[in-house]
């Protein structure tokens, strides 16, 4: 099973411009999750900082103090001299603990309104999916259904599943949102490992799924979008138990937010500077 047949549009997208006034810190969570999905491979050679900066949408000034919180975190590598250049190393221990980190930087408001863009992108793609798709083309939908119950690891999942969403919107024939479903995976699907290592969760996932290929294939428009918008928002409310430190606790909770802390200090700072 090749669970990686969706990287090549999904590489793409790690490289698009960022469209955050927080460039560093988005520059750091874009290569960081394109990492821990595994879009970016162990050894691999980012391009130049020139190219990259370019590619990115940010100054290089911007790139250099990003790809030093990557030093820091120990994901990337620079190498001075001949053969030089700044190359992806993927730290030993679970890719979860990192995640895990990475998600209580996040406020509770953030997700939530996330979690909201989403399901409106996934809704809307699925309500038009059911209808101006013929039943053939949902075979894609079909396929990324099975391999997302067969998948055993979490990075596996989480990749499977944010390609049935791209589909899905391939599917409602909107090259914006199929493009917008892109972008929220590079933003969101390195996350998702958190809440589709759970067995009870996947299996939750699968079901409404298959739930929306029904629809889209009945021609329900609403009952898709429905259905559809429900399937992002759960698994959203899921990263937020764990945010809140509410879940199991085999990873450890977050920390509270208390009353004055609903956004990290970063964030504060970039809506302050809006």
């Amino acid at each position: 099973m090749n669970v990686n047949r969706d990287k090549p549009g999904a590489r793409r997208a790690v490289f698009t411009p960022v469209d955050t006034l927080a460039r560093v810190e988005a520059v750091v969570r874009r290569l960081g999750d394109a990492i821990d999905l595994g879009l970016l491979a162990d050894g691999e050679q980012l391009p130049g900082e020139t190219d990259l900066a370019a590619q990115l949408g940010v100054s290089t000034v911007t790139l250099r103090e990003a790809l030093m919180a990557l030093r820091q975190r120990g994901l990337v590598t620079t190498r001075r001299g001949r053969g030089g250049g700044t190359f992806v190393t993927v730290p030993d221990g679970p890719a979860e603990d990192r995640l895990l980190a990475r998600l209580c930087d996040w406020s509770t408001e953030e997700l939530r309104d996330l979690a909201d863009h989403w399901a409106a992108v996934s809704g809307a793609a699925a309500r038009l999916a059911a209808q101006r798709t013929e039943p053939g083309d949902l075979q894609p939908l079909h396929r990324s259904l099975g391999e997302l119950v067969d998948a055993e690891d979490s990075g596996a999942r989480s990749r499977i599943f944010g390609r049935f969403h791209v589909e899905l919107a391939a599917a409602a024939q909107s090259a914006r949102l199929t493009r917008e479903e892109v972008t929220l995976q590079t933003e969101v699907g390195a996350l998702l490992r958190l809440v589709l290592c759970e067995d009870g969760h996947l299996k939750d996932m699968a079901d409404r799924h298959r739930a929306v290929i029904s629809a889209v294939h009945d021609g329900a428009d609403d009952r898709a979008r429905a259905l559809a918008e429900q399937c992002v928002q759960a698994s959203m409310a899921r990263l937020i138990e764990l945010r809140l430190g509410s879940g199991d606790g085999a990873r450890g909770p977050c920390p509270k937010e208390g009353p004055d802390e609903q956004q990290s200090p970063s964030r504060k700072r970039r809506i302050g500077s809006t």
